[in-house]
């Protein structure tokens, strides 16, 4: 079998049409091999640890492991490899095939749960407790891979519907093996035989279905691997942190997996002390968690119209926080009952809706906060040592789940309820939410943007596939109200930095925001020849940098709704950035219908003045044309291009 390799974009911006959405990849050989080898992963690897879980907290007496720690003994014994070993996987996979590993990891699979397989029969804790480790580095091995293909097999417009893809499969996975653990571990007398033959069967499995997926070459195969994982950690970490943004979305990952595993650890405590239910109502929880996971995620492709939409991220936090908050006092007083609870039963009380709501919701804001990050990562992290960045995110990753752990042993300690651990949750989550998007602002300012475009106008993008996804280029609109530059915003993967009037800055809140954005302000040579110089000069750096610049060519906001004549200022930046040694194309950009909205000039009082003079919801638009080359571009013909936009 000779599998054909994947190209680095192996999708080419005619995607859109071949793929018109997340669920055509099935159809894929690049992505459905994958896609089910890791599916059977993670549901083997839920399938046996909460098997386990529910063993050795309802079947079992392990003196050295009280149920009420089962849990996050469990948990924390997972992930330690995460720790340990991550540096290391990640250059195993920067420096060889990807396909090769993957099918080593499976592999390995097969072996542990060969041996767990004995240990279940046996019901010998301590074995299935050294299968719980190796799991975790059957994980650890496989983590780095399963996040550096996907850029490999997919393009930038399939990255956010991939990683839904993934995280849906993966959390539906979960939901699979979970419910499957719990239900045949809780059989008579076969339980623990049935548990075992299905660990096994899941393992061949995914081998078998692994060696259908096409070869992703190496991207740094001369890489020398350091071999010491703590100093190899150490430098993940810097590489990691040479990229801020990237850094600190990493951060956020994995705070968002310290607050699922906080609910996930304590979904078996939860269910029996505090929803008076049996191993069918923690199953439950699962199941229901996993949905909103899977939904969320799923979500994620058709709010962000296929781009890598971080706007999702404040939201996702936000919805986390409501929901784990509400979802204390949704679990206060609940009645106590003289034996536990089947599903069914559970089902039947009212007050127990609303905790499953919570749970639902949450879940489903997480998968809304998680997906955007994830592509973010893989977009904008170097190929060479993408895999690296990706395992310097499992290493945070490990470091905040042994922290959830830790820290919920410690309130367990210390006489915290459950429900008393989730609102605690709920609200550092608030706190820490706030914090990296104070740090990052991009998230704040694409969160803004697609409200904006989302809620407040009905915004169609056409042409979004002329924006360029890698390298400088000059996009160059016409200027119709005060919002036309949070609009770009929100119909570009990747940020624009804006040149805007000085003018500008001083409008309440707008001001705010374009600062936020580092927009430059620039004036008139007249007005002010320090800023004019400054601006030019720092739209020069940009373009060095190979980043997107966006002008208004008019040199100010309409006001009669007509497009005025174009200024000299695109042609001293174009100069410049020959100077510099670049031909950076012109992107010819149309918004239209925005003329008569709020944000617009057309009232005698000034903008902003009738805020529903055409009513909610307005739909108005963005035409974005081909690149122009830099030696093609003039003012006149420019504006010939966007008024030619106009009318398309």
């Amino acid at each position: 079998m000779n599998p054909s390799p994947v190209d680095d974009r192996t999708a080419s911006a005619s995607a859109h049409e071949q793929h018109p959405n997340q669920f055509a990849l099935l159809k894929q050989r690049r992505f459905a091999p994958f896609f089910w080898t890791q599916f059977a992963g993670a549901a083997n690897d839920n399938l046996f640890k909460f098997a386990f879980t529910v063993m050795v907290t309802y079947q079992l007496s392990v003196s050295w492991m009280p149920p009420s720690l089962a849990g996050l003994v469990i948990g924390a014994l997972f992930i330690l490899p995460f720790l340990l070993f991550s540096a290391t996987a990640g250059q195993i996979t920067d420096k060889l095939e990807k396909t090769r590993i993957i099918r080593f990891v499976k592999d390995f699979e097969i072996v542990v749960m060969l041996i767990a397989a004995a240990g279940f029969v046996m019901g010998n804790a301590a074995i299935l407790l050294g299968c719980v480790f190796l799991m975790g580095l059957h994980s650890t091995l496989f983590g780095p891979v399963k996040f550096a293909y996907l850029p490999q097999a997919l393009n930038e417009r399939e990255l956010t519907g991939g990683n839904g893809m993934v995280e849906m499969g993966t959390f539906v996975a979960i939901l699979l093996g979970n419910v499957a653990g719990g239900l045949l571990v809780a059989m008579p007398q076969i339980g623990h035989t049935a548990v075992a033959v299905a660990c096994v069967g899941l393992a061949l499995i995914g081998r078998l279905v692994a060696q259908w997926i096409p070869k992703a070459p190496a991207t740094d195969p001369n890489l020398v691997i350091n071999w010491n994982p703590f100093t190899e950690t150490v430098r993940n970490l810097k590489l990691a942190h040479g990229n801020i943004v990237v850094f600190r979305s990493l951060l956020g990952i994995s705070w968002m997996w310290f607050f699922g595993a906080v609910f996930l650890s304590q979904f078996p405590s939860f269910a029996k002390d505090v929803l008076h239910g049996n191993e069918q109502v923690a199953s439950l929880l699962l199941v229901v968690f996993s949905i909103g996971i899977g939904v969320g995620s799923l979500l994620c492709e058709v709010l962000s119209r296929r781009q890598v939409e971080i706007g999702l991220v404040p939201l996702g936090a936000i919805g986390m926080s409501v929901f784990a908050i509400d979802l204390y006092f949704a679990s206060r007083g609940l009645k106590e009952v003289s034996s536990p609870l089947s599903a069914a039963e559970f089902l039947n009380v009212a007050a127990h809706w609303r905790v499953m709501a919570d749970l639902l919701l949450l879940s489903l804001f997480a998968g809304l906060y998680s997906v955007p990050m994830y592509a973010l990562i893989q977009l904008r992290s170097q190929p060479t040592h993408r895999a690296r960045i990706i395992a310097a995110n499992n290493i945070l990753n490990a470091l905040f789940m042994i922290a959830s752990s830790v820290l919920a042993g410690a309130l367990l300690a210390a006489q915290f309820t459950v429900p008393q651990i989730f609102l605690f949750t709920g609200i550092a989550n608030a706190i820490v939410a706030f914090y990296i998007f104070m740090l990052v602002p991009e998230y704040l300012l694409r969160f803004y943007a697609w409200v904006l475009s989302r809620i407040i106008y009905r915004f169609k993008v056409r042409g979004d596939e002329h924006i360029p996804t890698q390298g400088a280029a000059i996009l160059a609109c016409n200027h119709v109200s005060f919002v036309d530059a949070v609009l770009l915003m929100a119909a570009s993967p990747r940020p624009i930095y804006f040149i805007m009037d000085h003018r500008i800055f001083r409008v309440p809140v707008m001001g705010w925001i374009f600062k936020l954005a580092k927009a430059i302000p620039v004036a008139s040579q007249k007005e002010d020849p320090a800023t004019y110089e400054a601006a030019f000069a720092h739209a020069a750096k940009v373009l060095r940098d190979g980043d997107l610049l966006a002008i208004f060519p008019e040199g100010g906001i309409t006001r009669d709704g007509e497009l005025q004549e174009f200024k000299g200022g695109i042609m001293k930046i174009i100069e410049r950035a020959r100077a510099d040694g670049l031909d950076v194309p012109v992107v010819p950009m149309a918004l239209t219908n925005l003329w008569g909205s709020f944000f617009s000039r057309i009232e005698q009082g000034g903008a902003m003045v009738r805020p529903f003079r055409r009513g909610m919801f307005n739909r108005v638009g963005l035409n974005v044309g081909a690149p122009m080359p830099a030696s093609q571009v003039q003012p006149a013909t420019l504006r010939a291009r966007v008024a030619a936009l106009l009318k398309a």
